[in-house]
């Protein structure tokens, strides 16, 4: 359970805190599950990951976030309608017009081990780029849409959508400021956002 040890220290292996901050972006990847290393490069990248194991964590999660940034009476920015259907209990309002909204809640394609960043698409943003949305970003996501690298990802998306393979694919990786220009041709055009993971473990 991969997660659940980095998360709470269980577990045989474990990664140092120091090995964690000294690694250079361009060293070979840490010899670890790929959970436990999604998790490492995201936190590097800035995000802000919360792990739960059911619906009423995701809930209490939700509520921490938007109690933790006073957002009781800021709608979240949804593209997905359905989305908005399965949190529509929460104490929390949508709104699906950006210029109303300091947020914007969404689901991703894929969580990317390799680098720590979120795979999304049209599902997920429509025509918008990275650059469009709220400096803030809540995204939704499952243990089961983890995957190595953005190559598998890229291949899972063919697989699953065939001849409708959705347009606008890029990642979500800048979670901090940072000096340093990705050449990833899948983050240009970017910005750095404030994230939180939601990840609910369905495996």
């Amino acid at each position: 359970m991969g997660f659940l040890d980095m998360l709470f220290g269980g577990g045989k292996k474990k990664v140092s805190k120091e090995t964690v901050e000294t690694r250079g972006d361009h060293m070979p990847d840490l010899n670890i599950p790929a959970d436990e290393k999604f998790t490492i490069h995201f936190k590097q990248n800035g995000g802000k990951f919360i792990y739960c194991i059911s619906d009423l964590e995701v809930s209490r999660a939700i509520q921490n976030i938007v109690t933790e940034n006073s957002w009781e009476n800021e709608p979240f920015y949804v593209l997905n309608n359905r989305l908005a259907e399965k949190f529509v209990k929460e104490s929390i309002s949508f709104t699906s017009d950006s210029k109303k909204s300091e947020v914007f809640f969404t689901t991703c394609e894929h969580l990317i081990a390799q680098n720590g960043s979120i795979l999304v698409c049209s599902n997920q943003l429509h025509e918008k780029k990275v650059n469009e949305l709220p400096s803030n970003v809540v995204v939704f996501a499952t243990t089961s849409q983890l995957v190595e690298s953005i190559g598998e990802g890229l291949k899972t998306i063919k697989k699953k959508y065939g001849q409708n393979i959705p347009t606008n694919i890029t990642t979500l990786k800048h979670f901090k400021a940072t000096e340093e220009n990705s050449d990833d041709f899948l983050t240009y055009g970017s910005s750095t956002k404030n994230l939180y993971l939601l990840l609910l473990e369905d495996l």
